[in-house]
């Protein structure tokens, strides 16, 4: 997998030096190619750059943050933007949701939660490019690998089971999705399996023991213990929350 093309937006520069010395950039498979410190420094440095992934803070001066990926996205649709912000305010998160923001981060940065968003984006950018890939060209193992573990998510999944189904080994299936990918295998399960979990909760009324099972864990509370490592709150209160906030 190539690395991916990171910009980093934000008006402090201690913000900006922090992000390059304290997260690990190379072990993410992805590189820092330019900075900006205001929105019209932005906006030049997307067209200029094309980065995969563009991290942005909401207050930035002459145009804020929200404006520049409202803009950006006409000429750039591709770009991930991450917001890294210091407002914890449901206004701007329904506009981050509202622009397709992949992900809103709250200042001061956890590196190792933005080590896991930063995965998570991996994951979706390889989605999509799967989803716009040729029907007439001929499928690549991955894809028909991630394509089962869609199919079968409610089911128990691992490693050696891939490999009794697709007559490969274990270990050139784990080599594949690290190498295709950019994460280990068990890092997108997981991110699948909390994507349909964060799904039914928002969009059935399934006790939280059947959302457990359906989305492929038949222990409740390890269901509870991943889902609350991986979103910060319990699937109760993720649910709730989304309740109070319609």
């Amino acid at each position: 997998m190539k690395k991916l093309r990171v910009l980093l937006v934000d008006d402090e520069i201690m913000i900006r030096e922090g992000f390059k010395r304290l997260f690990d950039w190379e072990a993410h498979d992805c590189e820092v190619v330019g900075e900006a410190a205001d929105g019209m420094e932005a906006l030049a440095k997307i067209d200029s750059l094309q980065p995969d992934i563009a991290i942005m803070d909401i207050n930035i001066p002459i145009m804020n943050g929200l404006k520049v990926i409202q803009m950006s996205r006409l000429k750039h649709p591709d770009t991930a933007f991450v917001i890294v912000s210091g407002y914890d305010d449901f206004s701007y998160c329904r506009e981050a949701l509202r622009l397709q923001i992949t992900d809103y981060i709250l200042k001061p940065v956890n590196y190792e939660e933005f080590g896991t968003c930063i995965d998570n984006l991996k994951i979706a950018l390889f989605q999509r490019q799967a989803s716009q890939q040729d029907l007439f060209q001929e499928e690549r193992a991955i894809h028909g690998l991630t394509r089962y573990l869609q199919e079968h998510l409610a089911e128990e999944i691992s490693l050696s089971v891939l490999a009794e189904q697709f007559h490969l080994s274990a270990q050139y299936i784990s080599q594949l999705f690290k190498s295709e990918i950019g994460v280990n295998f068990l890092a997108y399960l997981t991110n699948i399996r909390m994507e349909r979990a964060k799904k039914l909760l928002l969009t059935t009324s399934l006790p939280i023991a059947q959302v457990s099972e359906q989305s492929g864990y038949g222990d409740y509370r390890v269901f509870t213990k991943v889902f609350k490592k991986s979103e910060g709150i319990t699937p109760s209160q993720y649910r709730r929350d989304f309740l109070e906030k319609e």
